[in-house]
């Protein structure tokens, strides 16, 4: 994994506080009272919606994945008799919707209506049928053709507009990964991005001040929380980019998060560090922003993906979520590991090595893997495990003691900690102890060893990588 130059731009609502992570229970109760109300739905559409040319003309690239179609939907619809320059000014701050149908409860297609309601229907898309990559690539090469071609409206849209994500933690991840590439394409702006919370831990959410879960007053909510996208103020996260080195071989069900690295990127990882281009491995590049977990916590969250996507009416909601979560931690050796075991369930320290870099150090540093952890987790955010904060408000003595600073979520650096026994992450979780500290640093190096690659992991080891580059 690789810290990219440019951080992701993320509305917030919220500062990152411990308070924040709980803000859900209180933006619930909001919902159901009068303060939804006091967003005017008319004030809201000239504040969020587009002209009806620009809406139209993005809608129909998006469709035909062909700026020219976006062009001409534009040339062919009638633009009032106010002028270009009146169009643009009355422009506030234009917002496209992402709505992940499958994220959490299943509350995507009853949003999307409200969210039609609200705004329009071109500015909202359903990501099971619209790719974030489609919108980025046509939706918005419309807009920078038509400001190319002199049209001042359209050149103010794409400066001015913001993004907002329903779904979970995943599902913001994605969008964020694909905003991404207009660093690297010299398409700037970026869009800042907000979020309705529709996921089971929504963490993301929880960390920039949008909730933990969808409201129970939630038509409300939705008004509030577009005309917020509009209005707050905007923040940095960190981003990274992940290098995945593994046998030769493909990844049959690739993450959104990932994809193949070209043969170039292959000869930049290699010089980058001082080796030789294998023949006979694969490499997977691809971004992440919340947390990652290696051992007993990562193969609960695997097994609890793979259940939702063969019996879907079993996750109908976070709560129910959360159960079926907690009853994966039960059946997995999490609370019960038999002395007889193999001793990969035992600990991580027998398949795992984990290298760091520090802040302006560019050798990496072996760090021992205590034998009692038997799940690391990698921390980008203030919260983790549906609002806990594991990591703590560390007092400054045991920052100075330890070398660690204040974590923040724009701070370059990535927070390693380890969770024990199911007892000891029960009591981590509860947040009546803290997890066991193990590192802060500014790049982290995976080697995973076992199976087969005993007999040949001294030429092939499993690498996930991490690399700080400002």
């Amino acid at each position: 994994m690789e810290r990219t130059e440019e951080a992701a731009a993320v509305v917030r609502t919220a500062p990152s506080t411990a308070t924040s992570a709980r803000v859900s229970i209180w933006e619930s109760v909001r919902a159901c009272g009068l303060w939804g109300k006091e967003v005017d739905k008319a004030e809201l559409r000239r504040q969020v919606v587009m002209p009806l040319y620009a809406r139209r003309a993005v809608m129909a690239a998006v469709t035909a994945k062909d700026e020219s179609a976006g062009v001409a939907a534009a040339a062919e619809t009638e633009r009032g008799e106010e002028g270009a320059a009146a169009a643009a000014a009355a422009i506030v701050t234009p917002v496209v919707v992402f709505v992940n149908s499958r994220s959490g409860g299943r509350h995507g297609p009853e949003l999307k209506v409200r969210l039609h309601e609200l705004i329009s229907e071109e500015q909202v898309f359903d990501l099971s049928v619209v790719k974030p990559s489609d919108f980025i690539i046509y939706g918005l090469g419309c807009l920078e053709r038509l400001a190319e071609q002199g049209d001042n409206c359209a050149k103010t849209i794409r400066e001015k507009l913001r993004i907002m994500v329903a779904g979970g933690d995943g599902t913001v991840g994605w969008v964020l990964g694909c905003l991404s590439d207009l660093y690297r394409l010299k398409r700037e702006p970026v869009p800042p991005t907000g979020i309705i919370p529709l996921g089971t831990g929504n963490d993301l959410a929880r960390s920039f001040g949008w909730g933990g879960s969808f409201p129970f007053g939630w038509r409300s909510a939705v008004k509030r929380s577009l005309s917020k996208a509009g209005t707050a103020p905007i923040s940095c996260l960190d981003s990274w980019q992940a290098v995945v080195m593994m046998p030769e071989g493909e990844i049959k069900e690739l993450p959104y998060a990932l994809k193949k690295a070209e043969p170039a990127d292959h000869l930049e990882y290699c010089q980058e560090n001082s080796t030789e281009l294998a023949e006979k491995t694969s490499r997977y590049k691809g971004v992440f922003y919340n947390y990652l977990s290696i051992g007993m916590d990562a193969q609960v969250a695997y097994g609890f993906h793979h259940l939702r996507d063969e019996k879907p009416y079993l996750a109908q909601g976070p709560v129910a979520n959360k159960l079926i979560y907690a009853g994966y931690s039960c059946t997995q050796g999490w609370f019960c590991t038999p002395c007889t075991a193999s001793p990969q369930l035992r600990g991580l320290r027998n398949i795992l090595r984990l290298y760091i870099k520090k802040v302006n150090s560019p050798e990496w540093e072996q760090i021992t893997m205590p034998s009692s952890v038997r799940s690391l987790v990698v921390l980008n955010l203030y919260n983790y495990g549906s609002g806990r904060h594991p990591w703590g408000d560390l007092k400054p003595d045991y920052l100075e003691k330890k070398g660690f600073v204040e974590a923040h979520s724009d701070d370059g650096l990535l927070e390693i900690f380890g969770l024990k026994e199911g007892w000891h992450a029960s009591f981590v979780m509860a947040e009546l102890i803290k997890a066991k500290h193990i590192a802060q640093a500014a790049a982290i190096k995976f080697e995973m060893r076992g199976g087969q690659w005993n007999r040949v992991n001294e030429i092939f080891p499993i690498s996930i990588r991490v690399i700080l580059d400002r």
